[in-house]
């Protein structure tokens, strides 16, 4: 089975959702593969990512296993100080990490020095702004950007992705109302035809 099959094995094909791996052996990056063969070498500093997707994949399984000295490790110089080790370990700790689909690659592979990577990765967590002690389910979409340094890649920075609805900003033109487009004609006999 190629990455990509075994990619699909674990998204909903209609949605391409997140869906965790049952297999406790499997990576939970997604892949389908054995976590020993899969991101485990990554980030106990065997293997280096060779992508800027599988450091990605490699941060996520971190986030899922609770490995905060590789997410902090694997985080560019640039930025490493904005992160606090402790709300790391506090996130991935008190999450419970249910799948991740890779959406979209911009480069990022071997022979790039500079890569971005769109994600979508769910998981259940009690929010504290809410003052409820039941877990809810979050969506949490990205668009990771990674930069080699001495070869290596890591983690540079990020960017929330608003994903859901798209709503409309402007009021929706009518059948009968005058085509936006200064035609003169009703809408429906011109664009909406």
């Amino acid at each position: 089975m190629t990455q990509a099959q075994t990619q699909e094995a674990h998204t909903n094909p209609t949605t391409r959702e997140p869906v965790a791996p049952t297999d406790p052996n499997e990576c939970p990056c997604g892949t389908g593969s054995p976590y020993a063969n899969c991101c485990k070498p990554i980030i106990s500093g065997k293997q280096k990512a060779k992508t800027a997707e599988e450091l990605m994949r490699a941060r996520y399984s971190a986030f899922v296993k609770s490995e905060v000295d590789f997410i902090l490790a694997s985080h560019h110089p640039k930025t490493r100080g904005d992160v606090k080790k402790n709300e790391i370990e506090e996130w991935a700790k008190s999450s419970k990490w249910m799948g991740l689909v890779v959406h979209e690659k911009e480069a990022g592979g071997p022979n790039d020095n500079q890569g971005v990577v769109i994600f979508h990765a769910r998981y259940e967590a009690i929010d504290p702004s809410t003052g409820s002690k039941t877990p809810k389910v979050h969506e949490h979409w990205e668009r990771a950007q990674f930069e080699k340094v001495d070869g290596n890649w890591m983690f540079l920075d990020a960017q929330g992705i608003q994903h859901g609805p798209i709503k409309r900003t402007e009021p929706k033109t009518g059948r009968n109302d005058p085509c936006p487009c200064g035609s003169g004609k009703k809408f429906k006999k011109c664009h909406a035809a």
